[in-house]
């Protein structure tokens, strides 16, 4: 694949002092280039100085096998599942894609000879209406049910939808993460935008009809699903694992081109690492992110070298007498220079302060949305 060299120049007087300290403060610890380029093409940081004073955040980096071929720009803006982009990404295995809208997820419908899995729901009831139509058109006769790979509403909330049509299974750890956080998020993510206010007006946290603790194996008829619990993003995050096909459906565990969510108390870097390294083991040929394109293994290598790189900075940073705001004014920018293609860069912050509280055994204290 080609390479692609990004030169980003800050515009303002503060954001390249604050580049400057933290590339400074690289060099005074010895820690030397921030990244090397990778084998497996993923981002590679590597902040430097340049003439004059001037500093420049560059990084080189492959196409991944996703393909989004350097930038691939949302479709638009209305956070609606739009089952009429569906395409098959293995033998018996569709994707409805999230066109990288936000608060659209990536959703899946994995096929057996005597029943359909279908991993998430969208937001709200409609969007869950849109998903179980299509699965509907593909199962036939055949047996459905339903799975979700963490309990954000995007991936949860049109649940619903499926109330009579589908079985439920979920593990139990999201399904008590869903009584204790779900309606707080509802209010919560009604406060982002109207339209998402509308889709979630009205709706109604569904209980499973059949849970489980560590991992499941859901036999489709002829094909066998894996559901195993992998807490690092959420309580209840699951990984939906498709071993003939090589395939997995991560959540937001993984997102192509996303930055990394941390948006509560149990949230974990720590355990966020060992989770992908767990996902990289199984060497996994297609990978269905939580959003952002489908691509390969690389995805998850390329998150993990970013969560990592991040651990060490704010470890770094920690160990010179630097607090948790001192850590986020040297590294946003610096960070987000380095990554200027990754969405979610509001969420760095809370990234940081997930690591923070990590390195210093403190309760995290993160900054509001």
């Amino acid at each position: 694949m080609a390479q692609h060299q990004v030169t980003v120049f800050p515009t303002a007087p503060d954001k390249a002092r604050l580049l400057f300290s933290f590339v400074f403060l690289i060099v005074a610890l010895g820690l030397g280039n921030a990244c090397t380029q990778q084998a497996d093409g993923e981002v590679s940081p590597n902040p430097s100085v340049v003439a004059a004073g001037q500093v420049s955040a560059v990084a080189e980096r492959h196409d991944d096998d996703a393909d989004e071929s350097a930038i691939t720009e949302p479709v638009g803006s209305v956070p609606d599942v739009d089952e009429s982009l569906a395409f098959q990404v293995a033998s018996g295995v569709t994707v409805i894609p999230d066109s990288r809208i936000a608060f659209v997820p990536n959703i899946g419908i994995i096929e057996g000879s005597e029943s359909v899995l279908i991993v998430d729901t969208g937001l709200g009831a409609a969007n869950g209406e849109r998903a179980l139509m299509l699965a509907r058109k593909i199962a036939g006769g055949r047996k459905l049910y339903l799975t979700t790979t963490h309990f954000h509403p995007e991936h949860n909330f049109g649940a619903s939808a499926f109330e009579g049509s589908a079985t439920l299974v979920l593990n139990e750890a999201q399904a008590i993460e869903l009584r204790e956080k779900g309606p707080d998020y509802i209010e919560l993510f009604k406060t982002f935008s109207s339209q998402v206010d509308e889709r979630l007006e009205g709706t109604i946290l569904v209980e499973p009809d059949l849970t489980y603790s560590g991992m499941m194996t859901l036999d489709l008829g002829g094909r066998e699903v894996i559901l195993r619990e992998i807490p690092a993003h959420t309580r209840g995050d699951q990984l939906v694992y498709v071993p003939d096909q090589h395939l997995i459906f991560t959540g937001d565990i993984a997102e192509t081109r996303f930055f990394p969510i941390m948006p509560d108390a149990d949230s974990s870097a720590v355990r966020w690492i060992g989770v992908l390294q767990q996902l990289e083991a199984l060497e996994p040929k297609i990978v269905v992110p939580g959003h952002g394109a489908v691509g390969s293994k690389e995805i998850l290598s390329a998150l993990r070298a970013h969560i990592e790189f991040m651990r060490d900075r704010v470890q770094a940073l920690v160990a010179t007498g630097y607090d948790q705001q001192a850590i986020t004014d040297l590294l946003v920018p610096a960070i987000t220079a380095v990554y200027p293609n990754w969405d979610n860069q509001e969420f760095v912050p809370f990234e940081i302060a997930i690591l923070y509280a990590e390195a210093t055994g403190n309760a995290p204290q993160l900054p509001g949305f």
